[in-house]
């Protein structure tokens, strides 16, 4: 019999919870992970299963995907929601913190796929389904390394679909936009501190009031973890996922399906940036990307205003 055992990473809050909540009602037999088992109640009352897991653990990962495939058989789905914050501009970034945000974001995540992978070749169908960002198409200033590792998972997730294909296995990038979650505040916790009197304070600044200003409570086109919780459920129900599910606003043009996220943005985030001390006009340069007639800069600008070093989640 075919598996159809979800396991999902990092439920402690967000959209890892709420994906396990939803999985758990739609029927899924529904295994949530989290560090702390202490925030998993909730779950555990729902119906989950709950694991402690640390995705850089390797003894951790190993044993928690070994009781799934001794009840189940095998994982049915694995979702990759572990994921850790934390940006700055490069000069200042700690190479500490670019390895560590790179072994819960990259390395973690590759790790969980490898262990999952025999079990769903086995069975001939699986569905693996990668939490990445609109931060993995166009990065904002002070966004890496946090957005450095979901370009990443925009190439693993491509290559990965394509190997596994033939063994019945489908790979699935969800790309939110703004999520108002714990996330950001947790993310903010991990950057690095110049005292207030670096060279990049005042950008610094500027970035930090349109964030806080796109995550207000009542803030238009920020999603909710239940948004995207729906659409990863979505997902792991098809028959066929796709490739790629972008979750935001209605896209503006449908010449640029991405152009949703500029929607988000706001001119007023966009002048906001602009009057920034650190922004220098002229290091700005032009480009073919969408739309075509707009300085790159500007509509990169327009794209990730809200979401600053946290862009996701």
């Amino acid at each position: 019999m075919t598996s159809n055992a979800a396991l999902i990473t990092g439920c402690s809050t967000g959209i890892g919870r709420a994906t396990a909540l939803a999985l758990a009602r739609a029927g899924y037999p529904t295994w949530a992970t989290a560090r702390r088992l202490d925030t998993l109640a909730e779950l555990r009352a729902a119906g989950c299963r709950v694991q402690q897991l640390d995705v850089t653990d390797e003894e951790a990962i190993t044993r928690v995907v070994r009781a799934v495939e001794e009840e189940h058989g095998a994982v049915g789905t694995l979702i990759n929601n572990a994921g850790r914050g934390g940006g700055g501009p490069v000069e200042e970034i700690p190479l500490a913190l670019v390895r560590e945000v790179f072994e819960t974001n990259v390395f973690g995540l590759i790790r969980m796929c490898q262990l999952v992978l025999p079990g769903m070749r086995r069975q001939h169908s699986g569905t693996i389904v990668n939490l990445g960002s609109a931060a993995g198409l166009v990065t904002p200033p002070t966004g890496c390394p946090y957005a450095m590792t979901k370009y990443a998972l925009e190439s693993l997730s491509d290559s990965l679909r394509q190997e596994v294909a033939p063994f019945g296995v489908n790979v699935v990038l969800v790309e939110p936009g703004a999520v108002r979650t714990e996330f950001m505040a947790s993310s903010e916790r991990h950057n690095p501190r110049t005292g207030g009197d670096g060279p990049y304070e005042g950008f610094k600044q500027s970035v930090a009031r349109m964030v806080e200003r796109a995550h207000r409570e009542g803030a238009r086109d920020v999603l909710s973890a239940e948004d995207v919780a729906k659409v990863i459920v979505r997902a792991v129900a098809a028959r066929r996922p796709k490739a790629r599910y972008k979750v935001g606003p209605r896209p503006a043009s449908p010449r640029w399906p991405g152009a949703s996220w500029a929607i988000a943005a706001g001119t007023r985030s966009c002048a906001a940036w602009c009057r920034s001390p650190s922004t220098d006009r002229r290091t700005r340069t032009a480009g073919p990307g969408p739309p075509h007639l707009v300085d790159r800069w500007v509509w990169a600008r327009g794209l990730v205003t809200p979401l600053g070093s946290s862009f996701c989640r």
